[in-house]
């Protein structure tokens, strides 16, 4: 892995050297932010704990890397200046936790007063067993109450079975022409 210090810019006003890097990386994978880090540090003569590693990408179809850098002159420079999430992610800060709440239950709101009380909740009537044609439920050879075994119980004659199941007229076609 060679470092490569492309541009190099002091900002005094806070406190810091901001370096802008490339990295070319053969026969290895992309480095991480630790090891940025501590080549860096080699380089510019400091230590681990102020360098600030922002940023590196990886140029598309070549093993070299481009990013950016801050190296302050004290951790508490870069604590007050850095994002949180930078400084978590260069290991100077530790995450923060989320506690969850516990919510308590709402209470139930007090009836309204303009509002006819509600009757007590019911427990829904069991639905009705629907009874199956005789001819189905008996076994074979035995005979049905009282009846002949060729006639079911629901039977209607063809006249009335005929009236109920009329034919609808086709919709979307030439009606009353």
């Amino acid at each position: 892995m060679e470092l490569e210090i492309v541009a190099k810019r002091e900002n005094p006003l806070l406190k810091r050297t901001e370096v802008r890097f490339r990295v070319t990386h053969p026969n290895e994978m992309t480095p991480g932010r630790a090891v940025l880090r501590e080549a860096l540090a080699k380089v510019l003569h400091a230590t681990r704990d102020i360098v600030v590693v922002d940023f590196s990408q990886s140029e598309f179809g070549r093993s070299a890397s481009r990013g950016y850098a801050k190296v302050y002159k004290s951790k508490e420079d870069a604590e007050k200046v850095e994002r949180k999430h930078i400084l978590v992610r260069n290991g100077l800060r530790e995450a923060e936790k989320k506690v969850e709440k516990v919510k308590a239950p709402k209470p139930a709101p007090p009836p309204r007063r303009d509002a006819a009380p509600k009757p007590a909740a019911e427990k829904p009537a069991a639905p009705a067993k629907e009874e199956k044609p005789a001819g189905k439920e008996e076994k074979k050879g035995e005979k049905s109450e009282g009846k002949p075994s060729g006639e079911k119980k629901d039977a209607k004659p063809a006249a009335e079975k005929k009236e109920e199941k009329k034919p609808e007229a086709k919709k979307g076609g030439k009606e009353g022409k």
